[in-house]
């Protein structure tokens, strides 16, 4: 029988979780920062850096927004198909083939691939790591496609929650992340689940098996 238990905690005590479990994996580490756009994952993941840096681990940022397919592909059905939103848009294939796989393999990576707003190729050039470096990549619907991550954090909230904080034109979106809970069931699979119903008290969320 497994008990769940949510903790709150400050803002600075959740960054000292995750750089602490980040800290814990030897050699290069990459850690994904999965949760819905309007969650801010971004600003997690670059709260993340500044730690990692004082702790001596040089750190590589990556948006997984800079991964998206071309617009063709991403609204073959649509610009508003929830479907397409979770199967389409992001190219995790490059994702895995031009970040994940030659960080952990060499430190080299690409920073961006695709500029979504002018739909064409970034020309970014690719960058090198040294050894013991930390790779941090933020997005929304990451988990549960294959992706080789060492931690992987998910900001979670009440589907009621997620609807209230989507602008009225995004909620289109909705079904998109119940398919994605309902599927992946991101909560589980989650090295480190934080609860951010109020993202100005976000709860860690641990579950233990009761002997």
């Amino acid at each position: 029988m497994t008990r769940t238990t949510v903790t709150p905690v400050g803002r600075d005590t959740l960054v000292a979780h995750v750089v602490e479990r980040v800290l814990a994996v030897p050699g290069r580490c990459r850690v994904v920062v999965d949760g819905a756009a309007v969650l801010r994952p971004a600003d997690l993941a670059d709260a993340l850096v500044g730690p990692l840096r004082a702790a001596g681990r040089a750190v590589a940022r990556v948006h997984a927004d800079d991964f998206l397919r071309p617009a063709s592909l991403r609204w073959e059905h649509g610009r508003r198909d929830a479907d397409a939103y979770l199967e389409d848009r992001l190219d995790e294939a490059a994702l895995r083939r031009e970040v994940l796989d030659p960080f952990a393999a060499e430190g080299r990576y690409l920073p961006s691939l695709w500029d979504a707003v002018a739909d064409r190729a970034t020309r970014a050039g690719y960058e090198t790591a040294p050894a013991g470096s930390v790779l941090v990549v933020d997005g929304e619907l990451l988990l549960g496609r294959g992706l080789d991550v060492d931690v992987a954090v998910h900001l979670a909230v009440r589907p009621a929650t997620l609807a209230r904080l989507l602008p009225e034109e995004e909620r289109w979106l909705l079904p998109a992340f119940a398919r994605y809970a309902d599927e992946v069931a991101p909560e589980a699979v989650a090295d480190v689940v934080v609860r951010v119903d109020d993202p100005r008290r976000p709860a860690l969320v641990s579950v233990t098996d009761d002997l």
